[in-house]
């Protein structure tokens, strides 16, 4: 159990290791960023930060001399940085998760290894498989890279055989996996946290629209069949953090189908669909991530008042702060970013308890 006064490291500089460095500090922790960005919102809120290349070993020798344990705020920080780290100091989760799920041909088959259902899959490690796979997966079906890929990017839709040239240079002809269409209700995420001792809590399940490939809104109470639903897709989650012995907030994306949940993807770390646990829950899933990488007790997850709405601020939205400020329910989070461009997330605001004006 780490003490007051301790120091966390958080690879990655965003605004999710900003909102973890918040909960950190209320916590009476110090944080140290590490990252390679020249331009970091997570450190105008730390007490330390180092820009550096992934691969400089020496800087992160003397980052993790620094920290008294390591944790990632996003899953695309290399392994080998995680695995380099792990010989100096403790980062939680671990770098087997990280292999996982910056693979999504590996973590699909990890899940269905597991029992989990997702869609339909095979893997496109060039061209001409990309026509093997239209084969067994048919279409209408998603092309997505293999690694990397997020918010809409590095995936391309395929509505019959005829796209696969176009999709193919759409994605800039990287190893791939084709994914078949699922019909589905709704989409729905699963967020838990697992402590040291492998205690596990869960958060409600919020229903998410997404809007251009990027997540619009998280909302509570979801609709009855997500609630139909949850079990299952709770009990999927926990099996994989418990195999992977993971320690942080781990989340699950799922499809709620007539027959049952589908598993789309999973993030090792804090997710934008859980931004509303901040207001909207006694313990926010930052806080929650916090005690279970410093050793303490977990929090209350459950949800304070209903309904709950997070919606995203993406682009010129962030425009809208002044009047959403002025709203007595709205709860306004700005991100600090400089730049305000289409499709970057700026901020998010909140409403706990009451439905925006």
């Amino acid at each position: 159990m780490l003490p007051p006064g301790s120091t966390i490291g958080i690879l990655g500089g965003g605004q999710l290791g900003r909102m973890l460095a918040v909960a950190a500090a209320q916590l009476g922790y110090h944080i140290h960023i590490y990252a390679p960005d020249a331009e970091s919102v997570a450190a105008q809120v730390a007490a330390q930060h180092t820009q550096a290349a992934w691969d400089d070993e020496p800087r992160l020798a003397a980052f993790a001399a620094a920290c008294d344990v390591v944790t990632y705020e996003f899953e695309n920080v290399p392994v080998d940085t995680v695995r380099f780290l792990s010989g100096h100091v403790a980062v939680r989760p671990g770098a087997g998760v990280l292999e996982i799920a910056q693979d999504r041909l590996a973590e699909k088959n990890f899940v269905a290894g597991l029992g989990g259902r997702p869609a339909p899959f095979a893997a496109v490690p060039d061209r001409a498989a990309l026509d093997a796979a239209l084969d067994q997966v048919g279409a209408p079906a998603i092309l997505k890279t293999v690694r990397m890929g997020y918010d809409g990017k590095g995936q391309a839709r395929l509505a019959a055989a005829g796209d696969a040239d176009a999709a193919w240079d759409a994605i800039d002809r990287h190893a791939a996996v084709l994914e078949g269409f699922v019909t589905f209700a709704h989409e729905f995420s699963v967020l838990m946290v697992r402590g040291i001792d492998g205690e596990t809590r869960f958060w409600d399940s919020s229903v998410n629209v997404h809007e251009g490939g990027i997540l619009a809104t998280s909302s509570l109470p979801p609709p009855r069949q997500i609630l139909d639903q949850q079990d299952e897709a709770r009990a999927l989650l926990a099996k994989i953090a418990d195999d992977l012995d993971y320690i942080g907030v781990l989340t699950g994306e799922f499809f709620a189908t007539d027959d049952g949940p589908i598993f789309n993807e999973m993030a090792p770390r804090v997710h934008n669909s859980g931004h509303w646990t901040i207001e909207g829950a006694v313990t926010s899933q930052f806080e929650n991530h916090i005690r279970a990488v410093a050793g303490l007790p977990l929090g209350d997850t459950a949800t304070v008042a209903l309904p709950v709405v997070m919606r995203n601020l993406i682009g010129h939205d962030i425009d809208g702060v002044p009047e959403l400020l002025a709203d007595g329910a709205a709860h306004v989070h700005h991100y600090g970013k400089a730049e305000v461009r289409a499709g970057r997330k700026l901020g998010h605001v909140t409403w706990a308890g009451t439905s925006p004006a």
